[in-house]
């Protein structure tokens, strides 16, 4: 099934969400949400009728629930990752840290833990909506009015003032800047910064993390940009520019 954008949005291309969950009254639920808010959806009951949806009508988004009736969540996104790089959202009723680091590492995006409330679960797919098809042939990969993160000439502002990084610091917001609103495991980052090698060594990423967020003026309690999710990982926050 596939719903209609609002009218507000029939003049530009509405955004595709996938949404595959057996419970017909989440998948509803989720749908009136969607297109309250201006998306298309497609809907699906099952990993097979999703698999075969996302192959035949294509989508910018997955909402992907775990326990679906034919297939495990985990084997419809490890087919899924065989063939698309779209961006997975995991519904899940398992908050355990390992089962949220696996789901990560398997390929998710990120994940909305069972029950939900549909605002959170709507800034999320905003998030990730707001990178699709982001590019760097130009200018700044973000820039909020007070940060500004310029990957092409590895420069980094704060309130126009340039900032000076280390080669693991400017790597690490590089990393996390081009992937806005995704929770990036801490074993991702450490191969990514330190390599195959360290993947226990989560000491040094607590020390990076601590001196990025001084030089950005950031702060741990009440985070700006940079989110520690305990255990998991770490979430860079998009913010909108602010204007005069």
């Amino acid at each position: 099934m596939m719903g209609r954008p609002n009218e507000s949005t029939a003049s530009a291309p509405a955004a595709r969400i996938l949404v595959i969950d057996d419970e017909p009254q989440i998948r509803k639920f989720i749908d009136i949400s969607l297109r309250s808010q201006g998306y298309a959806t497609l809907l699906a009951g099952t990993g097979r009728e999703g698999l075969t949806l996302l192959a035949s009508k294509g989508a910018d988004l997955v909402v992907l629930d775990l326990g679906l009736p034919d297939k495990d969540g985990k084997e419809v996104l490890k087919e899924l990752r065989q063939w698309s790089r779209v961006p997975v959202i995991v519904l899940t009723v398992r908050s355990g840290e390992e089962e949220k680091v696996a789901l990560l590492d398997a390929g998710a995006n990120d994940y909305v833990t069972k029950p939900f409330g549909v605002e959170e679960l709507m800034a999320r797919i905003r998030a990730f909506l707001r990178t699709v098809g982001s590019g760097l042939e130009e200018g700044p990969v973000y820039d909020d009015g007070t940060v500004s993160i310029d990957l092409v000439n590895r420069e980094v502002t704060v309130h126009g003032q340039i900032v000076t990084l280390s080669r693991k610091e400017f790597s690490l917001l590089s990393l996390l800047a081009l992937q806005p609103g995704r929770l990036i495991t801490q074993t991702q980052i450490l191969r990514e910064l330190w390599g195959p090698t360290h993947d226990e060594d989560a000491h040094y990423l607590r020390i990076l993390v601590g001196k990025l967020r001084h030089k950005l003026g950031d702060d741990a309690s009440a985070p700006r940009y940079i989110v520690t999710e305990p255990g998991v990982g770490l979430r860079f926050i998009a913010k909108e520019r602010q204007t005069a």
